[in-house]
């Protein structure tokens, strides 16, 4: 199964990694660990709460947002 993952630079350093179509988050001092942590934490909340087999392919962009400061 092909899932996505998110990664964002934690401020104190490594990473947070989300999957969006399970809501499963995960860290990691690496994006490797961070991917591998996030791909075990995915894998156990599918075994308790499988998704359905006609899941579509997400689609990740980005956006501006004005701040003032």
């Amino acid at each position: 199964m092909l899932l996505t993952a998110v990664l964002i630079p934690a401020p104190e350093g490594g990473y947070t990694a989300a999957n969006p179509e399970t809501g499963t988050t995960s860290q990691g001092e690496t994006i490797e660990e961070a991917v591998a942590n996030l791909r075990e934490a995915t894998a156990l909340y599918l075994e308790e709460f499988p998704l359905p087999s006609a899941t579509g392919r997400s689609f990740i962009t980005t956006f501006e947002v004005a701040v003032n400061a």
